[in-house]
């Protein structure tokens, strides 16, 4: 009676262990060279033999076959089931899919948070330059002293323009560390449009709302020189990107935001586990953006003088951007 158990194991084994072999070997295969490089039949064999070895293992429990034979099964089910169920991809397939499909079905699927920001942004603008206008006192509220530096009310004409068309091009070495703290710096602040939208939207709107008050204010404050064209080419070659970049990340947090605040038919927790995947790649688009226009800002805006050029490469990339939004992954999708 002692070797029942060990013989039913060896006829259970022998009957089925040509199918765990073929089992395996193509999830070698499979764990090797990932679920595409299997043929439609191989697909079609793996995924049958799965079934079939997870069944085996549910008759080797039932009748307490040996141990040994139930680790075997365990772990090969185990195995087959993630090359099934769960297929890996490396790094260049995730990346090539994010910028090809992934990256802008997001931003579609954002569209509404995202101009949201983009309200948010030119409220803010809109409403400085007004009260700028009124008063020019408003430009000391909106706009820290640090920030403005000799850009102010009581800055010359002549000193205005000179902050807009610096000759001085000798400093070239020095222009890399700049745009690597514009990256770190405008990076921070999309973070916190990003992270705070969650709190029901309205410290996002606020902080994408004050970036709109301190160009505005700025804005008015050129345009009263006469130098507000000037100052419009200036922003561009840049500030095209590095708003847009800062406005999606606060669509990101609002994406989340509107979850909270309307989940639906959903409970919140799912609604906002649900509003998180594509509020990321959100913020992976907007930390993309901020690198581009770190380095517009810290190389281009100061190696190109002129106001039509600048205007021309800052609406051009961000035409791009919105060919890329628009555009990618239509075809996949469809």
């Amino acid at each position: 009676m002692s070797e029942q158990p060990h013989l039913r194991s060896t006829r259970f084994r022998a009957e089925r262990e040509a199918d765990w072999q073929r089992l395996e070997n193509l999830v070698a295969l499979a764990e090797q060279s990932g679920i595409r490089s299997l043929t439609l039949v191989e697909a079609q064999s793996l995924a049958g033999l799965y079934r079939k070895a997870a069944t085996g293992l549910s008759v080797a429990r039932d009748i307490s076959l040996d141990r040994s034979l139930r680790d075997y099964l365990e772990s090969l089910v185990a195995r087959a089931f993630l090359a099934v169920y769960a297929p890996r991809e490396n790094v260049s397939g995730v990346v090539v899919r994010f910028f090809v499909s992934s990256g802008p079905r997001a931003m579609r699927e954002c569209a509404l948070s995202v101009a949201m920001a983009f309200f948010a942004l030119f409220l803010g603008a809109i409403l400085a330059y007004l009260l700028y206008l009124e008063d020019t006192a408003w430009f000391y509220t909106f706009i820290p002293g640090d920030l403005a530096g000799n850009r102010t009310p009581d800055a010359s004409t002549e000193t205005l323009r000179s902050t807009l068309f610096d000759g001085d091009i000798s400093m070239a070495g020095q222009l890399g560390a700049f745009a690597a703290y514009l990256f770190s710096h405008n990076t921070r602040v999309a973070l916190f449009a990003f992270a705070l939208g969650v709190f029901a939207c309205v410290p996002s709107f606020i902080l994408t709302m004050y970036n709109g008050l301190i160009l505005g204010a700025f804005f008015g404050l050129f345009a009263e020189r006469g130098l507000g064209y000037e100052l419009f080419g200036w922003l561009s070659i840049h500030g095209v990107t590095e708003l847009s970049a800062i406005a999606i990340a606060a669509g990101g947090g609002f994406q989340m935001g509107r979850a909270v605040l309307f989940p639906g038919v959903l409970s919140r927790k799912d609604a906002l586990r649900a509003s998180a995947r594509p509020a990321a790649k959100l913020a992976v688009i907007a930390a993309l953006m901020l690198f581009v226009a770190g380095l517009l800002e810290g190389f281009a805006r100061q190696l190109v003088q002129d106001t039509e050029l600048r205007l021309l490469i800052g609406w051009g990339i961000g035409a791009l951007w919105l060919a890329w939004f628009t555009l990618g992954g239509r075809r996949s999708s469809s």
